[in-house]
């Protein structure tokens, strides 16, 4: 936790939204209750009862309404954090009060809600002075409603461009007596209204990638002590692209994204940590593709890569490159140039473990090998690599056992789910290395 924040999570996967009210319903409030009602891998770190874009301008007053009577019967139960979206724009006043109302109704005791709820997030903010209106808000309705004061969370969406220049000025903002931004949680991108807001404009009409804006979210994050989370990913289909966008993210330190369904929920939960069993791939022109196991042989079956063995060595072609390699050493060293290896939790854990006892035996720096025998045509190659681990090495891959602690500390629910996924032996091993 950051000197200045008070969230005692680490990382958040999964911030997942449903609309607070549906109109023509016979219970408008049905999609809340069906979200209150997930478990395990299907439900979020994050669960948020949207009363902003999810749900109508006619229905949002019924939506704060449903937001107390929900969560105040299934609050208790939810093993996620509950954070409700309100209304805001950093240029509409009435808007903003709007908000303010429903946060009072939302988070008053007599209500029964507000002991289940972790904080609010505030959509469409604006330069640092706008977050300080909106946390000043929620100060207000600590102090109305007699709770203890920073006791509420809050999360901002970044939708514009003088919320992702705000960003810049929270180390210095956080932690002043004239504010209560220590209250801050979650850094959240929105792309769409952002792409809005910047007056963007690709030729198929659809969303930028905005890299620089996850980039810029996430040190933001990083450099004050909290959370961020990319905006959501509407081809709710598209598993393969989802999973794609959440490892760019986790490669830039972007552990969390929004989820619009239970399934990129689980997506969401299950990319960040490690597999439960390690792979191979190859670099196949230019495309990633994941060797195949059989029978203890990694095995390349595409198209993009040939290998022939001839009298004198070997012929490569790798898409329009050929090489001929004279020895096997040779080709050694041109297939490690092409393959990465994935490990398994297990690997992580046996080798942050082999790292720990020789640190204790006095050593600084240890070699770790991975080796496999690779079939391309029908050509079986013995490879090796060797990786020195230092203290730096050990701190960078203790990162996703970290977040693994984290999420069985705070996730109860998912124990048996993680079990299941690694075995209790390699779970219990990963909650006592690195301590």
């Amino acid at each position: 936790m950051s000197e200045h924040t008070r969230h005692e999570r680490d990382f958040v996967r999964s911030f997942f939204t449903s609309p607070t009210a549906v109109e023509g319903e016979d219970d408008s409030a049905k999609m809340l209750r069906k979200a209150g009602r997930l478990r395990g891998l299907q439900a979020p770190d994050v669960w948020v009862p949207d009363n902003e874009d999810a749900t109508a301008p006619n229905m949002r007053d019924e939506g704060a309404a449903n937001i107390v009577e929900v969560v105040s019967e299934q609050g208790a139960e939810f093993p996620g954090e509950i954070h409700p979206r309100v209304v805001w724009h950093r240029d509409d006043p009435s808007t903003r009060y709007q908000g303010f109302q429903h946060m009072l109704e939302i988070a008053d005791p007599d209500n029964g809600a507000v002991e289940h709820i972790d904080g609010f997030v505030i959509p469409e903010v604006g330069g640092i002075d706008d977050w300080k209106k909106a946390d000043e808000f929620v100060t207000i309705v600590e102090t109305e409603h007699g709770l203890e004061e920073g006791s509420l969370a809050m999360s901002v969406i970044v939708e514009s461009g003088a919320a992702e220049l705000a960003m810049g000025e929270l180390r210095d903002e956080i932690g002043k007596p004239d504010n209560n931004l220590e209250r801050l949680f979650l850094l959240v991108d929105g792309e769409v209204d952002y792409t809005k807001d910047m007056r963007a404009i690709t030729p198929t009409g659809g969303l930028p990638e905005w890299k620089e804006l996850r980039h810029n979210t996430s040190r933001a994050a990083s450099a004050a002590g909290l959370i961020s989370v990319d905006g959501p990913y509407d081809d709710i289909r598209d598993v393969d692209g989802y999973h794609e966008r959440i490892t760019a993210n986790n490669a830039m330190g972007m552990l969390g994204i929004w989820s619009l369904t239970p399934g990129q929920v689980v997506e969401a939960n299950k990319a960040p940590l490690p597999p439960a069993e390690g792979y191979w791939l190859i670099d196949a022109d230019g495309r990633e593709v994941e060797l195949e196991s059989q029978d203890g042989v990694e095995v390349y079956s595409g198209d993009r890569i040939e290998l022939e063995e001839t009298d004198g060595g070997y012929e490569l072609e790798v898409g329009g490159d050929e090489l001929f390699l004279e020895t096997e050493d040779d080709l050694v060293a041109e297939l490690l140039d092409l393959l990465d290896y994935v490990p398994s939790m297990d690997d992580i854990v046996d080798s942050m473990e082999e790292f720990e006892a020789a640190k204790e035996a006095g050593k600084g720096a240890i070699a770790m090998t991975q080796s496999a025998t690779v079939s391309i045509d029908g050509v079986e190659v013995d490879i090796a690599q060797d990786r020195m681990w230092d203290e730096a090495t050990y701190q960078a891959l203790q990162t996703p056992i970290t977040l693994f602690q984290d999420v069985y500390d705070n996730r109860p629910d998912q124990h048996d789910d993680l079990a299941e996924l690694y075995s209790e032996d390699v779970v219990e091993r990963a909650m006592s290395v690195g301590e």
